[in-house]
């Protein structure tokens, strides 16, 4: 049944030009993502079941396109839909990230590389590099794999960084278990990173650990 036959004070648009998009619910948002339903089922019931069937609306949209398209109501035209609206919603943080005068607290960059991270499969590296008013230069993301300590990236983000003229880093690396919480690696990798860019007068503002659901902070727990 499509959203338009349901009562109005049920209807999820109108919902939303009432109350705000934060009003609704993960099914009610993913219901007006779908438009309509399938036979035996509204859009509202697709999205509850498909929620049901992946956990939550992260495990969903980070789905293969073999997996997402598998999905009863699913198809490449909606995985397409799907894929360019996230991928709208990484530039508009990042446009928004870079229109800052200053970057002067994490809520902003750990929103732009949770936007950008939380979904990918592989483990990633990542680094926004500032200047001396912390203000942003460049985002790059730097190194695919597993941190060691034993990997080239204090060498590699060192050249990265005066490529950029960068006076500041903050670095993000993503957990695809979904697991923000650090490990002995990463703080190790992080305790190398801060000395050999100290040696060039750059400093490492932070961290990001990147879960599912969560972004952990090196600075804001008292680990730079």
């Amino acid at each position: 049944m499509s959203m338009q036959h349901w009562p109005a004070s049920e209807q999820p648009r109108e919902k939303l030009l009432n109350r705000g998009a934060s009003a609704l619910s993960d099914a009610e948002l993913l219901a007006i993502f779908l438009r309509t339903g399938v036979p035996g089922l509204s859009a509202l019931d697709m999205a509850r079941q498909l929620l049901a069937d992946y956990g939550s609306l992260q495990a969903l949209f980070s789905a293969s396109q073999t997996d997402f398209c598998r999905a009863k109501g699913l198809g490449k035209v909606k995985y397409i839909q799907l894929q360019a609206v996230l991928e709208m919603s990484r530039r508009y943080f990042w446009e928004e990230l870079k229109q800052q005068p200053e970057i002067t607290s994490a809520a902003s960059a750990r929103d732009f590389v949770y936007v950008r991270m939380s979904a990918l499969q592989r483990e990633v590296f990542s680094c926004i590099f500032l200047n001396s008013q912390h203000q942003v230069l460049e985002y790059e993301e730097l190194f695919l794999g597993t941190i060691d300590q034993s990997a080239v990236y204090p060498r590699e983000l060192a050249k990265r960084a005066l490529f950029h003229n960068a006076a500041a880093v903050i670095v993000a690396h993503n957990h695809p278990s979904g697991v923000s919480e650090p490990s002995q690696a990463d703080k190790s990798i992080t305790a190398l990173l801060v000395e050999a860019l100290k040696m060039l007068d750059i400093r490492v503002l932070d961290h990001f650990v990147v879960g599912r659901g969560s972004v952990y902070s090196f600075a804001e727990n008292g680990l730079l």
